[in-house]
């Protein structure tokens, strides 16, 4: 016999239909008006596997073993972060930025990339390479596209070593967008970059007061013209523009959506990302304006499905997130390291100047000195203490460590914006 699977979410969309989720398998399904009270029969009573609809279930994941123990299964899954075929390397070109955000939580201590660090960098995915079987890097700073040098020299060796040594590479950058001219943007997708993340934080009035010039000066006008010149590049690519919103952004947000709808609308590569301005320990962060928690609930997925009806996708990151280990923290994943310009190592980008976060550093022959204690203290922060995070639905996504940052800070338990509202997320992944 078969029994529903306790990290199953099973709700109805507006025309009735069923939408599941099951967070151990990632799969999310949808059943017709017919199907529903079928599916909904089975998952509640359970099954003996005979039919292909209960097959299908079974394949899935929504239907499991009644032999099997799922908590033991969670156990299982959060062990095979230690991996050691994987990793994953969050590298700062220049930890100098072209702008002055008002919530920005950094103070660019350091500018470019040394020539230790990258010889370091080169020799570590070298002697590295011939374990690995997939390198993600994620391109982050300050502004990394003021280092566009340092990406181009570095790339040119991850792609070398990753074919000579036959694993996947796969890269992202996070940018201001104010560098990100076609020319460049072309030279990123041959260093492998895939995945561009663009900040703007609504229409120019709005975005020019949050995200401004070192000068001074306002942002919008040529990032937004950037953005429309990316639209002739052909191929495979996704630029997931990122709104950052606040108490006194979100009347204008609206209007901002019809007008992405206008000029990015005919091209699908092109996701909208809403997430709320948070205090990260910047300067001004006692006067920010920031949203309450039920704002934010509220917010995050009414703007995305102004969006979606907009005929604006949300970006890939949403559903993604929902994938198996997926919503873990890259600081919590013990095979993920900040490889910072000066060649030190971190593990959160949040958290710079705390002593914890600060695990050693990067020699130039490749050897990577760190302190492993430190490491635990962000790798073992979870599902490991936490009972309550144990038993969740969203167990095999999150591990309890979607932000260990925001555990340590706060001390409450870290639960993501797509955990929190999962039913309404569900419903627009369905839309």
């Amino acid at each position: 016999m078969y029994k529903r699977s306790r990290f199953n979410v099973v709700s109805e969309t507006d025309l009735g239909e069923l939408i599941v989720y099951n967070s151990y398998s990632g799969a999310i399904a949808l059943f017709d008006k017919e199907e529903a009270e079928k599916v909904h029969g089975l998952l509640t009573k359970g099954a003996s596997g005979e039919t292909h609809l209960e097959q299908q279930l079974v394949q899935q994941g929504f239907l499991v073993s009644s032999e099997i123990d799922e908590k033991r299964r969670a156990t299982f899954l959060h062990q095979t972060m230690h991996r050691t075929d994987s990793m994953h390397l969050v590298i700062l070109p220049t930890e100098s930025c072209n702008f002055r955000c008002t919530y920005c939580y950094e103070d660019f201590p350091r500018g470019k990339m040394t020539e230790k660090a990258k010889q370091g960098l080169k020799n570590y995915v070298q002697q590295q390479g011939k374990y690995l079987k997939q390198l993600t890097v994620s391109w982050f700073g300050g502004e990394p596209l003021l280092a566009d040098d340092v990406i181009n020299e570095l790339s040119e060796t991850f792609l070398q070593v990753a074919n000579e040594q036959d694993f996947v590479y796969s890269a992202e950058v996070a940018t201001n967008g104010y560098l990100l001219t076609k020319d460049r943007f072309e030279q990123l997708l041959k260093n492998g970059v895939q995945q561009v993340m663009v900040t703007i934080d609504g229409n120019e009035v709005e975005h020019n007061q949050r995200r401004k010039l070192a000068n001074g000066e306002g942002s919008f006008a040529t990032i937004f013209e950037n953005l429309r010149s990316l639209k002739e590049v052909e191929g495979d690519f996704e630029i997931t523009l990122r709104t950052n919103f606040d108490e006194e952004s979100l009347a204008a947000m609206p209007d901002f959506i019809s007008s992405l709808k206008a000029n990015f609308g005919d091209d699908p590569r092109f996701k909208t990302y809403f997430r709320p301005v948070a205090r990260w320990g910047g300067k001004n962060d006692e006067c920010l304006p920031v949203c309450d928690r039920n704002t934010i609930d509220e917010k995050i997925w009414e703007f995305t499905e102004k969006a979606i009806e907009e005929g604006l996708p949300m970006s890939a990151l949403i559903a993604g997130s929902l994938q198996p280990t997926a919503s873990v923290c890259y600081a919590a994943k013990p095979n993920s390291f900040i490889i910072a310009s000066d060649a030190q190592i971190f593990k959160c980008t949040l958290a710079f100047d705390a002593e914890e976060n600060q695990l050693g550093t990067l020699e130039e022959d490749g050897t990577l000195n760190i302190d492993y204690d430190k490491v635990a203290l962000w790798t073992t922060s979870g599902e490991e203490t936490d009972e309550n995070c144990q038993s969740c639905f969203f167990r095999p996504a999150c591990q309890g460590n979607h932000c260990p940052f925001y555990r340590k800070a706060t001390g409450d338990r870290p639960c993501s914006h797509e955990k929190r509202q999962i039913k309404k997320v569900l419903s627009l992944i369905a839309k």
